[in-house]
């Protein structure tokens, strides 16, 4: 029960401090986009094309295999040949995966 009152008490003053503390005048500068450098020209619902979302999956499944790499590089010695081959169909799949999406055309952009 005192981790869990603790936990409120400062879950609470974390969402409350920034309405207290927060410097409150906007100017134009502040107001103005800057993620991309421009103006937004457009609804922010409106659909996105699939290839950005075939794009953030890759980078998910080669950022994945990097985690995976290292520590099996690290380890290579104890892992041993079930390790390896383990490995190797690992990267056999993502190498397919890739080819696949290579072939449909998901990374082109036109």
């Amino acid at each position: 029960m005192v981790f869990i009152a603790v936990a409120l008490v400062i879950g609470l003053a974390l969402l409350i401090a920034p309405f207290l503390v927060a410097f409150k005048q906007p100017d134009p500068e502040k107001l103005s986009a800057y993620e991309c450098g421009f103006n937004a020209f457009d609804d922010a619902r409106m659909k996105f094309d699939v290839r950005f979302y075939l794009v953030a999956i890759l980078f998910i499944i080669f950022d994945l295999e990097v985690a995976f790499l290292f520590p099996w590089a690290v380890a290579f010695k104890q892992v041993g040949v079930f390790g390896f081959w383990s490995m190797m169909i690992f990267l056999g799949v993502l190498t397919i995966g890739f080819i696949y999406e290579w072939k449909k055309g998901a990374l082109e952009w036109d």
